[in-house]
């Protein structure tokens, strides 16, 4: 029984190895089949005036036709104010706490907290508005462009 005991971790040994050698080690993708882009790659433009900053993915929001972007609202108190777009958009909220409010009367107090791992629906022509409070909220937000702002007489 040791013999075989001996035999089996003797040709087991390759094995493992291998097995640990394949999981640090990452496979050559067909470009023509797969392309991505790590986080440190996806370009962030600056933070605007409302503390949202926005990462373009898929398509150019500014033209018609399907878009991506990742929208990152920071921390502080940082909102849009009434507006709303001329298409639908479906956005998922991937880190922090979004708070979201609608109709033409902003008052941040008075908004809905959406955590991470929700999902919205901003339908066209309606208005509401967004932001962040006590900490960072990142989101992608896919639609048909172009993804026009329309601002609103706030009440």
């Amino acid at each position: 029984m040791k013999i075989t005991n001996r035999l089996w971790r003797f040709l087991l040994m390759p094995l493992a190895l291998a097995g640990m050698l394949s999981i640090t080690s990452a496979a050559e993708l067909n470009s023509a089949a797969v392309i991505y882009k790590l986080p440190d790659q996806i370009p962030w433009g600056p933070v605007d005036a409302r503390g949202a900053q926005q990462a373009v993915v898929v398509g150019d929001p500014s033209k018609p036709g399907f878009y991506m972007v990742y929208t990152k609202w920071t921390k502080g108190t940082h909102f849009s104010r009434p507006h709303f777009h001329p298409n639908d958009r479906y956005i998922v909220v991937l880190q922090g706490t979004w708070w979201v409010g609608t109709g033409p009367h902003f008052d941040p107090a008075n908004t809905t907290p959406l955590p991470a791992g929700s999902f919205v629906t901003h339908f066209g022509k309606q208005v509401h508005w967004d932001g962040a409070k006590d900490e960072d909220a990142v989101l992608l937000i896919q639609g048909e462009g172009p993804a026009t702002s329309t601002y609103v007489k706030e009440e």
